[in-house]
């Protein structure tokens, strides 16, 4: 357990943000709450008793205070393409580790381009997309890679029941779609692809029980990014559940329900990674509840992991970069099922 040390949570206030707010108490952290609405803030405070700090991305002044004292910052306040920079530059300045639970592709692919030089000169951490999209997947193909140096190519299939998404997903969705011109992404050839023509749609073959399951391909998340941030595979494609696809398009689909204490939605994921080199094959697969709220123990194992030390690296860094993955993994035992190559 930690010794009582503050972590700020900026944007601490919304869906996800209320969960790692949680996951941090729980695991012996203080919460500094802290984000763009005062209200919404104190409201929060009323409720835990922790401290609040009202920050603007638009006001550096106002993010250093927010993050005086305090031992790292997750940044939970979506969209990525407005509040990564700001945030990440308070962290520099305040000399403490920086992990955010961007989705964004582009904004995730601009905090490596932007900060990587930095953070690694200043010996300072910055870990972008430690959630769900981007931490897991990441994860668990640096684990299927085992010691393999290179692999010709990683696959990660998203096995979700279905997908009601935040009000947060869906402004971010709205930045990446305006951002990318209305083009699709994918990565091949080492790099990001932006593509007029439909993605593909093939049949994916999960693990028992889910089984062989028909799925978007090309469903670029943003495993795009942290994967080839650090493995040499030059071929990273992701793909989705048409069922899940389907709700996150959909205008009306409602936003996620708590049906328990925890209050986590009934949604339930099955996370299937594939990597490939020679002909040879390895498989690492991952089950669990609730998307959103399943970030939560993964960006809160990276806090106090990267508190503690148990780290590999420095600058900007992916997951499956900075960490041990096969051993984050079965840490992340009470929240995530994992099968892992022996």
């Amino acid at each position: 357990m930690a010794s009582g040390l503050a972590v700020a949570v900026y944007g601490a206030y919304g869906h996800t943000g209320r969960f790692v707010v949680a996951q941090l108490r729980e695991r012996g952290y203080v919460p500094v709450l802290s984000g763009r609405d005062a209200g919404a803030l104190a409201a929060m405070a009323s409720e835990s008793g922790l401290e609040v700090r009202p920050a603007s991305v638009e006001d550096p002044a106002s993010l250093d205070r927010a993050l005086a004292g305090v031992a790292a910052v997750v940044n939970c306040a979506g969209p990525f393409a407005t509040t990564a920079a700001p945030v990440v530059e308070a962290a520099l300045r305040a000399g403490i580790p920086y992990l955010d639970v961007a989705a964004e592709i582009e904004a995730n692919a601009d905090t490596f381009a932007r900060f990587a030089e930095r953070a690694r000169a200043e010996g300072a951490v910055v870990v972008p997309a430690m959630a769900f999209f981007g931490g897991l997947g990441d994860l668990l193909a640096t684990a299927a890679m085992g010691d393999w140096a290179e692999a010709d190519e990683a696959h990660v299939a998203y096995g979700l029941s279905g997908w009601h998404p935040t009000a947060g997903t869906r402004a971010a969705g709205a930045v990446s779609r305006q951002r990318r011109g209305g083009r699709r992404v994918r990565y091949t050839n080492g790099g990001l692809e932006y593509r007029h023509d439909d993605p593909p749609t093939l049949v994916w073959p999960f693990p028992e029980p889910m089984g062989p399951r028909t799925v978007i391909g090309e469903f670029s998340m943003a495993d795009v990014v942290t994967v080839p941030s650090h493995l040499p595979i030059p071929e990273v494609r992701t793909y989705m559940a048409v069922e899940a696809a389907r709700e996150l398009s959909a205008p009306d689909t409602p936003a996620p329900t708590p049906v328990d204490e925890l209050g986590r939605s009934e949604q339930t994921f099955l996370v299937d990674v594939v990597v490939r080199s020679g002909g040879r094959e390895r498989r690492a697969v991952a089950r669990g509840r609730d998307i959103y709220a399943v970030t939560a123990p993964l960006v809160v194992e990276a806090v106090d992991r990267v508190l503690t030390g148990r780290t590999k690296a420095v600058g900007v860094v992916s997951a499956g970069e900075i960490f041990d993955a096969p051993d984050f993994l079965r840490a992340l035992s009470p929240h995530i099922t994992a099968d892992l190559p022996a």
